[in-house]
């Protein structure tokens, strides 16, 4: 990859994505709110089915996102005195344990738009698309930690140093794009695939994250009484 298209993929292109992201997530919302869902299809299928396929994929993804946010973009290791080596460690066991666990439920609810016919005639081109699309991202990732194993067992930490640097100036609008001139071909497509998850989102069922019912955690039971007959 020439140095002009570096500059397009990694120095423009995420900063379009994020505009997308969050311009599209709030016309979204004022405009389409009667669209603002997850379009569940949950009532289609098995409930012990989509309680595993569900589970394991909405846990393994969320935790996949977490451990990015937490380990690129905070100081929380360097808070906690973690040496670099043991950090990728970290990384690289957490990263592949929830990166399996997504995608075992990934493809169980991917499997269950095929062969559902009900599933299949309820849903919609988006959110096959998403949800394949996410799967790719989540196996392209997968597939970096076969170049960082090799890697950590010497001790080399370079390319996590690498992703660091370029992300906290992404993330201070001080891109430095040239860092991944040098970078294995897996890693570009990943994070080219994960951008364009941000592009994507306003216009998918993923939207329905921003309102995420989290005051179910520390709501107050609600009473519920039959009523009583004569």
């Amino acid at each position: 990859m020439n140095s002009t298209w570096n500059l397009i993929f990694f120095g423009v292109y995420p900063y379009l994505a994020g505009t997308v992201f969050l311009v599209g997530s709030i016309l979204r919302y004022e405009f389409d709110q009667a669209g603002w869902s997850t379009y569940s299809t949950q009532l289609l299928a098995s409930r012990r089915y989509m309680m595993w396929a569900s589970n394991l994929w909405h846990i393994g993804i969320l935790l996949v996102f977490l451990g990015h946010f937490a380990g690129m973009l905070t100081p929380v290791f360097e808070w906690m005195h973690v040496p670099v080596v043991m950090h990728q460690w970290i990384a690289f066991t957490a990263g592949t344990t929830f990166g399996v666990i997504a995608m075992i439920g990934g493809l169980m609810l991917l499997l269950r738009r095929y062969v559902n016919p009900a599933v299949r005639a309820a849903g919609r081109f988006s959110d096959l698309f998403i949800l394949v699309w996410l799967l790719v991202t989540l196996g392209l990732g997968l597939g970096t930690q076969a170049i960082t194993l090799p890697d950590l067992l010497h001790g080399n930490v370079a390319n996590m140093d690498i992703f660091r640097a370029y992300l906290e100036g992404l993330a201070t609008f001080r891109p430095h794009p040239e860092l991944l001139m040098k970078i294995p071909i897996v890693f570009k497509v990943h994070m080219l695939f994960g951008m364009t998850v941000f592009l994507l989102f306003p216009f998918t069922r993923l939207v329905h994250i921003w309102t995420v019912p989290l005051n179910y955690l520390v709501r107050r039971y609600e009473v519920v009484r039959a009523r009583r007959t004569a």
